[in-house]
């Protein structure tokens, strides 16, 4: 297992998600691991500066553009390595940078995106130029296109291989370009009525399908904020728990993870670490631990 932390928080409007990957850390995730059996290699930590920007359609691009070429060093030379990647957040826009590199390393994957938000804006469709909310649309080929690109053409995921999972808060337009992208949304209604057991299967069924495996990229504001409360952007009436962890649970079973995105925790509003310590523990479950 390699850590790859990214003390980032220019993709959002709110500071404090570059604390994430150290409150992460003293949550025991790196101990926990090892407890579990597994060969721990903490690689650091990426720390963006802030770079000069006149765009204020992509906001900080030039700083987050650097550190996700950096994060897509590391991953690839993390799997080259034959090394499981787990990076942690910092805010979503560094999974431009993590899904890239596994996206180059095994070529066709899976992706599955779990998130209170599409992340699904451009710069021509984002009404406030936060790149923590356009990701995914640039890595599945829908812009902004310098996102992805590091060193050469962009390298985007196939959109029918992808599925958001637990969204409740998507702007007008961003909704209207998911549903013409081909990404298989499960919106927190769906949750509702079909269970997440039945989204999950679904989901691992859509995204693990004739793919080499499933990038998973959780942003821990997908949870309740009661769940929750250290988040960059929380929204009311998310995740349980217990739905969750048993997303986690059930990745860990399909036997297709690859590579894990731990995102947006926000330490300096956090309540005694308590997001943080769910952050690790979703990740320890996603790698095999269980109740019983």
């Amino acid at each position: 297992m390699d850590i790859i932390g990214v003390q980032m928080d220019f993709g959002a409007s709110k500071r404090g998600m570059n604390m994430g990957p150290l409150a992460i850390r003293y949550a025991e995730l790196c101990e926990n691991l090892a407890k579990m059996g597994f060969e721990v290699c903490d690689k650091g930590d990426i720390v963006p500066i802030s770079l000069l920007d006149t765009n204020p359609a992509m906001k900080n691009f030039n700083s987050i553009k650097e550190a996700n070429q950096e994060l897509y060093n590391k991953v690839l030379e993390s799997l080259s390595d034959g090394a499981f990647p787990i990076v942690l957040g910092g805010d979503h826009s560094l999974s431009a940078g993590s899904v890239s590199a596994v996206r180059e390393h095994f070529g066709e994957i899976g992706v599955i995106w779990i998130d209170a938000h599409g992340d699904f804006n451009n710069d021509k469709s984002s009404k406030s130029g936060n790149m923590h909310g356009m990701p995914l649309s640039a890595l599945c080929g829908f812009g902004p296109d310098e996102m992805v690109k590091f060193g050469k053409d962009a390298n985007f995921v196939n959109p029918s291989k992808v599925v958001l999972i637990g969204g409740r808060e998507f702007d007008p337009e961003e909704s209207e370009r998911l549903k013409a992208s081909g990404v298989t949304v499960f919106c927190i209604s769906s949750i509702d009525r079909l269970g997440m057991c039945a989204v999950m299967e679904r989901a691992v069924g859509i995204a693990g399908n004739n793919t080499k495996g499933i990038h998973l990229s959780f942003d821990i504001d997908a949870v309740t904020p009661e769940g929750a409360p250290g988040v960059g952007t929380p929204v009311h009436s998310g995740l349980t728990l217990r739905e969750a962890f048993l997303a986690a649970e059930m990745m860990c079973e399909s036997n297709k993870l690859i590579s894990l995105d731990m995102v947006e925790i926000n330490a300096v509003i956090d309540e005694n670490n308590k997001t943080a310590k769910l952050a690790a523990e979703l990740i320890l479950s996603c790698l095999g631990k269980v109740v019983f």
